[in-house]
């Protein structure tokens, strides 16, 4: 899951994200990308957009397969890295909370071959008052025939996480009102995705789900904790900053035995990813 928001930054709010904190715990986004990039199938000529581009390593993987990227994600940070280490004569990244596509004419122009998002539409969707709009602007961005292809979390996205976040903040005293508000994805279900697709104006080619089991990192800083602390952030933020180390240890308590692989002491969450390719007609 990652870039990108709590990719969706708000003037005065707190850039959550670092590239340094993401390449520690969950530096395994970008590279579990291959079915993605065999549906994006880069071509000389194609001028892509990329949708919550993040730090741009995912954007690097295509970017010598192709005539232009414009990557864009509402984190600073994250732009900022993605402009030190990938800008160029073919690769541009700029700031823009990408709920509102359609306040940039050079994104919202109708001149993109291609529009591609990994790891960022669950941040981006779960503003329900922008949903269908930022979806329209994604269209409204692509020449005809042009093609939306994206992976995102789906329904049951990292179940066992949201239990334990949620279970952990009730009993440090949020009610469960709060609680709910603060929940930061929107996993949405195959069904869902393609039918509010298809009343945009797309074609679907493409839509499936796939349960895969991915492993978190073992860096020191990174692992389940790591995890927490970066992607749970918003609701982390809904208690005191003296109690959030408490949250996260109790969060990885209650999942020690459900994620841990008793064989070698790895840990792996349940992600499931929405995969998708979509045609403007």
């Amino acid at each position: 899951m990652a870039s990108s928001t709590q990719n969706q930054t708000q003037p005065g709010q707190k850039d959550h994200w670092s590239s340094e904190a993401y390449s520690t715990s969950a530096s395994f986004v970008p590279k579990l990308t291959q079915t993605l990039l065999q549906y994006l199938d880069p071509q000389p000529t194609d001028k892509v957009l990329d949708i919550g581009c993040g730090d741009g390593k995912f954007t690097d993987l295509f970017l010598p397969h192709i005539s232009k990227v414009l990557g864009v994600d509402s984190s600073p940070a994250m732009i900022d890295a993605a402009n030190r280490d990938y800008a160029g004569d073919k690769a541009a990244f700029k700031v823009l909370d990408c709920r509102y596509l359609e306040t940039d004419d050079e994104v919202v122009n109708g001149n993109w071959d291609k529009v591609v998002s990994n790891a960022a539409l669950h941040w981006i969707l779960r503003d329900e008052s922008t949903r269908l709009s930022t979806l329209k602007g994604i269209h409204a961005s692509l020449k005809q025939g042009g093609s939306f292809v994206f992976e995102m979390g789906g329904h049951g996205n990292v179940a066992e996480i949201q239990g334990a976040m949620q279970y952990a903040l009730l009993r440090h005293g949020i009610p469960i009102e709060r609680v709910r508000e603060a929940y930061p994805w929107f996993f949405p279900s195959v069904p869902w995705m393609t039918s509010t697709l298809e009343r945009i104006g797309f074609r679907v080619d493409k839509m499936e789900i796939e349960y895969r089991p991915t492993k978190l990192t073992s860096d020191a800083n990174g692992g389940l904790a790591g995890w927490v602390r970066l992607m749970g952030v918003a609701f982390l933020d809904v208690v005191e900053p003296g109690m959030r180390e408490d949250v996260v240890r109790e969060v990885c308590e209650v999942l020690e035995k459900t994620v841990t692989r008793e064989e070698d002491g790895s840990q792996w969450l349940g992600y499931v990813r929405l995969r998708g390719v979509a045609v403007k007609v």
